[in-house]
């Protein structure tokens, strides 16, 4: 993908540019993040994470070939140009079938990187890092690295089978803890030792030599690490650009690499511009931009709450957590503690396990229904100004229009303008 590798190579050439990664597929996140790129005249990165998409479908219930579909008529839609949009897989590896032996984990993990190039996917994350069924804990950099290239070496065949040729570029490594935030809560982070990266990078190197792909190493361009960066269920651990010094430096020896941040959620404006500067060029977000999601609209409920009877009102809080108590398989693991602190967990928590329920049915109809009604009104400014603060700014400044769709896509992207910023892509 020559778009992400001029880009790698400005930054390496001194220029204090990045990217951030949107990885999300709720529909309006999505659009969010088009209007935001539109706004900006940018490029913009959408990434599918292994257990959103696959080819069984995931628990969005979409293949790779369907998310492309799904984002590219988006993007007509908005006439935001295709060119200007990449589309990426994020962990791809055996991370949905831990549960299995490794010799069958690992032939789901190639399909699962067939299926993403087929479907035009130009970034891919390759992540073997975690243990399945019959293998020790943890695993080695040796075995996670030759996982990592038998990966790309079904890629880049599928990329000249079905596309004639391959621009393809990859990610590398994996941070600690898990994504989507950590289970527990968190005292501190311990970043990555230079040497543990500069491991990491070498036996990546050595196994794509070993696995006949060394041709696709220049295009290895980024390193997930741990910079200090993460969230748990209601703290933030906010980057140390001191702490994090001298694995910055590790980059520099490397021409066509920077490093990949993951759990950049709730970040300050400043640590943002702080990463970008310490080449931690390509940022991602998910959760973070799915809770700006929920504040929105939560506090549509309590507008709705507020101004419809009891009959007519959609009762999506309530939907929600019914849902979710009737399929506790995405968040039960997570949310530890009494009844009480798990119900506020499941609506609250910064990792944000709602994000797997929205595809659901009943939560879907009753978020229409929340649409519907706040779209037959007007909705009053004193609510507006209770609620949702910023927006009845912008809605006072005749910057923004008070409906209900307007409002939800203004409060997701005021989390999307701090990455661009820091990108520079505004």
């Amino acid at each position: 993908m020559g778009t992400l590798l001029n880009l790698v190579k400005r930054h390496k050439a001194g220029e204090n540019n990045g990217i951030y990664a949107v990885c999300s597929a709720h529909p309006l996140v999505i659009e969010a993040a088009l209007a935001q790129a539109s706004n900006d005249h940018s490029i913009l990165l959408i990434e599918a994470t292994s257990n959103q998409v696959d080819q069984f479908g995931g628990y969005t219930g979409m293949t790779p070939a369907d998310f492309r579909h799904f984002v590219l008529e988006m993007a007509a839609s908005l006439h935001f140009p295709a060119e200007q949009l990449i589309l990426g897989g994020d962990h791809l590896g055996p991370n949905r079938w831990q549960n299995l032996p490794a010799s069958e984990a690992m032939q789901h993990a190639d399909d699962l990187i067939a299926a993403y190039v087929t479907a035009g996917f130009k970034k891919i994350h390759l992540d073997c890092s975690m243990s399945c069924a019959d293998d020790p804990v943890p695993l080695t950099d040796e075995v996670v690295a030759e996982r990592a290239a038998r990966l790309t070496a079904i890629a880049e065949k599928t990329a000249i089978t079905h596309w004639g040729s391959s621009d393809i570029v990859y990610i590398v490594g994996t941070e600690v803890p898990v994504p989507g935030g950590a289970a527990e809560a968190l005292e501190g982070l311990v970043v990555t030792a230079p040497d543990a990266a500069r491991k990491t990078l070498e036996c990546h190197r050595q196994a794509f030599d070993r696995a006949g792909v060394a041709t696709c190493w220049p295009r290895v361009i980024g390193l997930v690490v741990q910079p200090g960066v993460e969230f748990d269920h209601t703290h933030v651990i906010d980057y140390h650009p001191k702490q994090a010094q001298a694995l910055s430096k590790v980059v520099e020896a490397y021409p066509n690499l920077v490093f990949e941040a993951h759990s950049t959620d709730y970040q300050t404006p400043s640590a943002y511009q702080a990463l970008v500067t310490d080449h931690f060029a390509i940022l991602k977000v998910g959760p973070a931009l799915t809770f700006a999601l929920r504040e929105a609209l939560f506090s549509l409920c309590a507008i709705e709450q507020a101004i419809m009877p009891a009959d007519q009102r959609s009762n999506l809080v309530q939907e929600i957590e019914q849902q979710m108590c009737d399929a506790p398989e995405y968040w039960q693991k997570y949310y530890h503690g009494d009844a009480q602190q798990q119900r506020f967990a499941r609506l609250y928590s910064f990792s944000d396990r709602i994000r797997y329920y929205w595809p659901n049915p009943a939560i879907h109809r009753a978020q229409e229904t929340l649409f519907s009604n706040l779209s037959r009104v007007e909705i009053p400014l004193p609510l507006l100004s209770q609620y949702l603060p910023e927006q009845f700014s912008a809605v006072r400044d005749g910057q923004l229009e008070p409906t209900p769709n307007a409002l939800v896509l203004h409060k997701i992207r005021q989390v999307l303008r701090h990455y661009a910023s820091a990108c520079q892509l505004n």
